[in-house]
């Protein structure tokens, strides 16, 4: 969540709500590494070699009677962050984030291990938009397992334009608010080569209402569950592999992450449909102040989802440009490349441009008539020096017309 913290979730209060509240508890979960980098005690690359040399505190350390040490340790336990980070979504408009965060080690003793965090975010924006979400982050076992858990509650108020190129280009919008909540768990373990493997668990149950009256001139056909609850659980598989040294501003390094999601009436689920999900990004520096980021999405749906089960394009910025949900179907790709420099004082811009589009069958990719592209700039501000957690502003002209997003951390 690609904004970077994406402004980033997935089962629509189902996989919608996820695919929003998951970019705000991404952006959350950010702010959260990024404090508990800060909290972390400093590495040597010489260590395994017994040359790093003792810092300062470790020095004073020597020095400290036991009850000193004691009380300086059990002062390190855990950090407390609190903060609002903005929103904007041409989906879901303006607003904020409030989150708290508590950063921790899971196992004091286990020196390999990112610090795990635990904490929770609201969202609110000027649309009518209110969602709430808990999350855990934990890492264990010197960084062999990864367990991450979401819940989150809400409703979100948002238009559909329905199914496929036409209907996006027609732009007919049916305005919806959709109520529920949804849990997800995941289970992940290291083997080689720096690769995440697991599997993963969704539940949720939604309920989509109109906003207005129906004017069939005017609007798309209402999805056949308006007003009734839906409940949707999978079982699914994530696979991922990291190697960008900096995760808050990449500048070499790749990352690869597959998801693959089976949503089973045999579960409880009302639709039985799968949901396949794959990210590529590559970092390259140009020199010390530019970056060249690029970045590819493919989605791919089958069985017989709801509406909000299909590929959306917009969502994720995939691509900046587009508002989430105008163009859905069965089958998307989407693929960008942006420029980053960083200038005095904190500053930086960006340019960025792509293409990518919405198709019912996988066998119609790469049609010049279905093609969606998207440029823009936009302009970042350093929170952080030493992690370079950027706030980001990013101003885009997709096919139809111009948006503005607003977040913390890189698109992708």
């Amino acid at each position: 969540m690609s904004t970077r913290c994406r402004f980033a979730a997935a089962m629509t209060l189902d996989r919608r709500t996820l695919q929003t509240v998951g970019r705000f508890v991404s952006s959350s979960v950010l702010l959260i590494s990024l404090a508990s980098a800060q909290t972390g005690r400093p590495t040597c690359e010489a260590a395994s070699s017994g040359k790093c040399p003792e810092s300062a505190s470790a020095q004073s350390d020597l020095h400290q009677s036991e009850p000193e040490k004691k009380q300086k340790e059990s002062s390190r336990r855990g950090t407390l962050v609190v903060a609002p980070l903005p929103i904007s979504s041409p989906a879901l408009g303006t607003g904020i984030v409030p989150v708290v965060g508590y950063i921790f080690k899971l196992q004091k003793s286990d020196m390999v291990s990112l610090p795990s965090a635990i904490g929770g975010a609201g969202l609110i924006t000027d649309n009518g938009s209110r969602a709430f979400a808990a999350f855990a982050d934990l890492f264990m076992m010197s960084n062999t397992y990864r367990v991450t858990g979401m819940y989150a509650y809400g409703n979100l108020n948002y238009d559909l334009y329905g199914i496929g190129i036409g209907a996006g280009d027609a732009g007919r919008k049916l305005p919806l608010q959709q109520k529920g909540q949804v849990f997800r768990g995941e289970i992940l373990r290291r083997i080689k080569w720096d690769l995440f493997v697991g599997a993963r668990f969704w539940t949720g149950g939604s309920q989509v209402e109109l906003r207005s009256a129906t004017e069939p001139d005017t609007q798309p056909q209402p999805p056949p569950d308006i007003g009734l609850e839906t409940i949707l659980r999978a079982v699914g598989l994530h696979a991922k592999r990291e190697t960008a040294p900096n995760r808050f501003y990449p500048t070499s390094g790749s990352l690869v992450d597959f998801t693959a999601d089976f949503f089973s009436q045999g579960l409880g689920s009302k639709y039985s449909f799968q949901s396949y999900r794959f990210t590529f990004n590559k970092y390259a520096s140009l020199s010390k102040k530019q970056v060249l980021a690029y970045n590819l999405f493919v989605c791919g749906t089958g069985g017989e989802p709801p509406f909000y089960g299909n590929c959306i394009y917009g969502t994720n910025n995939e691509l900046r440009g587009y508002t989430a949900g105008r163009y859905l179907d069965r089958y998307m790709f989407a693929t960008q490349l942006e420029y980053r420099l960083s200038l005095p004082k904190r500053f930086g811009i960006v340019g960025f441009g792509g293409v990518g589009e919405v198709v019912p069958g996988g066998s119609q990719f790469f049609r010049v008539n279905n093609f969606l592209p998207a440029g823009g700039v936009g302009a970042r501000f350093q929170l952080s020096k030493t992690y370079g957690v950027n706030l980001r502003s990013d101003f885009a002209r997709g096919k139809d017309n111009w948006t503005w997003s607003m977040g913390v951390g890189e698109a992708f």
